[in-house]
């Protein structure tokens, strides 16, 4: 079979894994899903939400779907990945594939794929439910929907690239959650998610303008909220041009170290 052929065949058990897996497919899958409902719910009662002067209140459906988007991104691709190849080291499952006629493009053509399948069903059915659960009037111009896409698409595969990378720190599968997650967990704190970015300190905004995450989310409000909310942002706009330029700048670290750091059984074994 050639590169691609098995490429296509891994994906395709990737995708069947994932999905049998249940604790998989809560923590990363659905996830993002569930903090949206409940922060929504959470905040229902107050009513509208305004981040400063001079912008419309919006719910809180409203606000958080750019960061749930954003932290599905991260979630599906650096978390998910970062652990899954972690433990497959660990259990020796890359050992035994390494004895196979398997090459490293077609088995990370397989887990890339699955994380771009995942990724898109998990992005669907966020803005599905943001829409008719939570009634969040949706974008209706073209160039909001061309933002989301390739914010998307250059996120979701440098937060992959990433946790290809990342996957090499964990001695062991036991610990690779342990490293893992909460790396990821910090992450969505610092970078707008849980907290709005605009409410976070200005020497912690910069810090956290250093790790990709943060212009994932400002990448997304730029697609979902009003033109006023760009005032809030550092530097008072969306500034996409830098948004496009970090994505771009972590995919391509991202490629580097994996490609430098994978191993089909760790060095020290």
């Amino acid at each position: 079979m050639s590169v691609l052929a098995l490429g296509a065949h891994r994906a395709a058990y990737e995708v069947r894994g994932y999905f049998r897996a249940g604790d998989t497919l809560f923590f990363t899958f659905l996830f993002p899903v569930f903090m949206l409902a409940l922060f929504s719910t959470i905040f229902q009662e107050e009513g509208g939400i305004a981040g400063g002067p001079g912008v419309p209140e919006l719910s809180a459906a409203e606000l958080y779907l750019p960061a749930m988007l954003a932290a599905g991104l991260l979630l599906s691709g650096f978390q998910n990945l970062a652990v899954d190849i972690a433990m497959e080291r660990s259990d020796g499952t890359l050992k035994r594939l390494g004895g196979t006629p398997l090459s490293p493009v077609s088995y990370f053509t397989g887990k890339i794929a699955q994380v771009l399948t995942t990724g898109i069903l998990q992005a669907f059915i966020l803005i599905v439910v943001a829409a008719v659960v939570f009634d969040v009037s949706l974008p209706t111009d073209a160039d909001s929907w061309i933002t989301f896409t390739w914010v998307f698409f250059l996120g979701l595969i440098a937060s992959a690239l990433l946790g290809i990378a990342v996957s090499a720190l964990p001695r062991s599968g036991r610990s690779a959650t342990a490293v893992v997650v909460p790396i990821a967990l910090v992450l969505q704190f610092v970078s707008g998610v849980y907290i709005f970015f605009w409410q976070l300190p200005d020497w912690l905004q910069y810090v956290a303008s250093a790790f990709p995450l943060v212009w994932m989310a400002r990448g997304m409000r730029a697609a979902f909220l009003p033109a006023e909310y760009a005032t809030l942002e550092p530097g008072d706009g969306w500034e996409l041009g830098w948004v496009a330029l970090a994505l771009g700048i972590w995919l391509l670290v991202g490629l580097i170290l994996s490609r430098a750091t994978f191993r089909w059984i760790r060095r020290d074994a």
